[in-house]
């Protein structure tokens, strides 16, 4: 068993590197429009419809968010309340500050550190880790956000979340500016 360990790890560990070395890049949107402004959107009232996928894409679970923002300065703080479709809740407080350059750093107290984030075009691209708790265990998965302006009103969001470079599952959520 230790000798298929020591081939198959670098392997993986290719086939990891090459995934993630194929991903979009935040440039390929500076042209697109219309131009998201994370700041202006998600400013008072939004609402968002969303769902989860595991690794096979099969939908493992549904809920709606209501969420509110508050601008201050160079601070965005966004106050998401989750229903799942099972009935559990969820609150989620992120403090998301704007810095040069397109970019973004944000808290939240069920995040591992700081998430990162960057903008253009009609894209925003926000980066963190978490701890998700699934079946009675706890995985620390990486979460890589893409969300892309529709309109004035609507969002989309794509998540992959990855454990060890391989996405084990994605959420998908349709964003409306109320």
């Amino acid at each position: 068993m230790t000798a298929l360990r020591k081939m198959l790890l670098p392997f993986l560990a290719a086939c990891a590197l090459l995934l993630t070395s194929c991903s979009a890049s935040i440039k390929d949107y500076a042209q697109t429009q219309p131009s998201l402004d994370i700041f202006t959107y998600f400013a008072g009232d939004t609402v968002a419809y969303g769902m989860v996928q595991d690794y096979s894409h099969k939908q493992t679970r549904r809920f709606t968010a209501k969420i509110h923002g508050d601008v201050v300065a160079d601070t965005l703080t966004l106050h998401e309340d989750f229903v799942y479709d099972d009935g559990e809740k969820q609150t989620r407080v992120w403090r998301i500050r704007k810095l040069a350059d397109g970019r973004y750093t944000g808290t939240a107290g069920d995040i591992i550190g700081t998430a990162t984030g960057q903008s253009a075009g009609n894209a925003f691209n926000w980066k963190y880790v978490m701890d998700v708790k699934s079946g009675g265990s706890t995985y620390r998965l990486t979460f890589d956000d893409w969300i892309y302006q529709q309109d004035e009103q609507h969002l989309f969001n794509v998540t992959s979340l990855r454990k060890f470079g391989v996405e084990v599952a994605r959420v998908t959520l349709f964003f409306e500016k109320k």
